[in-house]
């Protein structure tokens, strides 16, 4: 009897764990009216220590960009604010600008403004606001002065500060400025890091990583060691996988991969991670093509970042990428990409397990869809994406 009472038990056991990342609880999502207008598109989300809810995006009109802000708070999106507009920016479907806001409630933002004449000349500008109402006047992030590509900035909270990485390309062009040949044929980009205090006063900066892809977003997250970036590497020969750098004792560690996928590739595949860290526990979300079959991978990390678990893959078929996470607790995450023209969106945690997808919605395969955004809400995310038929964004509660 008293055997049978264990199986029992540890049948309850097995049942909970699987119940645990199951798709029974049927997340719900509600498609959410945003303050986005025709022609918007490059949207970001990020939520505050607070659980406010920052929307960011780019509208034309004629030929002005409008670089806009809006909150959602009390279940409401607030009226949108300019941030800045122009005439001669750079915007990219991949290389999206970004606004967040620290723990003080101190804003900065970045959009990418054009150097010269070269496809791929442009500045990185940043903007701050002590209440996201009113901006200062656009300055330079990096001080080169070279017209070469500076962009695919990643942003987080540190302390009353902000933490700030990009892919710079200072050495990708000669000493007068002159590009040496081609995009993806120059010399080599670099990954590069700095903090800023709230004025836009930089405090430090590092070079992190002398040889990277050109063309994938760059990730970051604040860990109790310290700060961690995630990024696209490019080796000698081409082994285009994930690597990780993270600040311990006082210095930058060396590159080491998240994990060795070893998808050589002669070009940028244009598919960056995304991360995040609760203390000490990493979460890392990632695409791959190193099989011949896209593959979208998830892996943890409980000594922040110095190691990882083996790799999850989420995805189900026909992956195109274009990853993001969120962590809902310290061992469980939800992970977002593209199958095709559908934005699915699961539940992943470090045991393994994973739920079943959910299909946020249906947008389209096309550069101009570009790259689906989430965050962090009450009772499950925010998400945010750029319809291309309709060309403006949309934005939905997914509620798990």
């Amino acid at each position: 009897m008293k055997f049978m009472n264990l199986r029992w038990i540890l049948l309850i056991i097995i049942m909970y764990s699987v119940i645990s990342c199951d798709s029974s609880r049927s997340p719900e999502v509600i498609i959410i009216e945003n303050p986005a207008r025709e022609f918007s598109g490059e949207p970001w989300l990020f939520t505050d220590a607070h659980g406010k809810i920052i929307l960011s995006w780019i509208e034309r009109e004629d030929t002005l960009n409008f670089f806009k802000l809006a909150v959602w708070h009390n279940n409401a999106w607030s009226e949108p604010q300019v941030i800045a507009s122009g005439s001669d920016w750079f915007v990219n479907w991949a290389d999206y600008p970004m606004a967040i806001s620290n723990d003080q409630g101190k804003f900065i933002s970045h959009f990418l403004e054009k150097s010269g004449e070269d496809v791929f000349a442009y500045d990185v500008k940043v903007a701050t606001s002590p209440d996201g109402k009113t901006w200062s006047t656009p300055f330079l992030l990096h001080d080169d002065a070279k017209q070469a590509e500076h962009g695919f900035v990643s942003w987080i909270p540190y302390d009353e500060n902000f933490f700030v990485s990009w892919l710079d390309g200072r050495n990708t062009v000669t000493a007068d400025g002159a590009n040496h040949a081609d995009h993806g044929h120059r010399g080599m980009m670099s990954l590069r890091s700095a903090v800023l205090n709230s004025d836009g006063k930089k405090l430090e900066e590092w070079e992190l990583d002398t040889r990277t892809c050109d063309c994938c977003q760059t990730t970051s997250a604040i860990t109790s060691n310290g700060p961690i970036v995630i990024y696209r590497d490019r080796s000698d020969k081409e082994i285009r996988d994930i690597s990780i750098v993270r600040w311990v004792d006082g210095k930058w560690t060396t590159p080491k991969p998240v994990y060795q996928d070893g998808w050589e590739i002669n070009g940028c595949p244009v598919n960056g991670p995304r991360c995040e860290a609760i203390g000490n526990q990493v979460a890392v979300a990632w695409f791959t093509l190193a099989r011949n079959e896209g593959e979208v991978n998830v892996v943890f990390s409980a000594d922040g970042g110095e190691t990882f678990g083996d790799p999850i893959r989420v995805d189900r078929t026909e992956t195109i990428g274009r990853v993001d996470l969120v962590m809902l607790e310290e061992n469980r995450a939800l992970v977002s990409w593209m199958e095709g023209s559908e934005i699915k969106i699961i539940e992943v945690n470090s045991r393994g397990e994973i739920g079943q997808p959910v299909t946020v919605a249906a947008s389209s395969s096309a550069r101009a869809s570009g790259f689906p955004q989430l965050t962090k809400a009450n009772d499950g995310v925010m998400a945010a994406w750029t319809d291309a038929e309709t060309k403006q964004i949309k934005t939905a509660l997914v509620k798990w």
